[in-house]
């Protein structure tokens, strides 16, 4: 760990939220885990879902081990300023079409599914009925 910690301000640390500059918070410190994003075992996406907010409890519900604990302080960058970490933040939902599920492909198939056979026999019945010596 760096003897002389910085101190971040939220906004600054939420700033860095790609693959290729992405730090997280985690019990009120910074991390830069830029470098261990190819090496880390649930893909870099967990840890870019994990910006832009503090990401402690993100971290303890996956029970991390104790190498994984200590291979943390190579990645060290300072402290977080507590003062500029929102309390709350709302969970706004992106804006989706309204599903209707007579409009999907599986609707679809579930409809060929249904009238092919029936095709198949009506046809069959057909041919039957031409083809029949009187």
């Amino acid at each position: 760990m760096a003897s002389d910690p910085k101190t971040h301000k939220f906004e600054d640390v939420a700033k860095h939220n790609q693959t290729k500059d992405c730090w997280l918070i985690i019990n009120g410190k910074v991390y830069d885990v830029t470098p261990f994003m190819d090496d880390h075992p649930g893909g870099d996406e967990v840890l870019l879902s994990a910006t832009g907010k503090d990401a402690t409890t993100d971290f303890e519900d996956v029970g991390h081990s104790d190498s994984a604990r200590d291979m943390m302080d190579k990645y060290y960058i300072g402290e977080i300023d507590a003062s500029t970490v929102p309390l709350k933040r709302t969970y706004i939902p992106p804006q989706q079409a309204h599903y209707n599920p007579d409009k999907t492909p599986e609707f679809v198939i579930k409809i060929l599914q249904f009238l092919v056979p029936l095709l198949i026999l009506g046809l069959a019945f057909v041919v039957r009925h031409y083809t029949k010596k009187d």
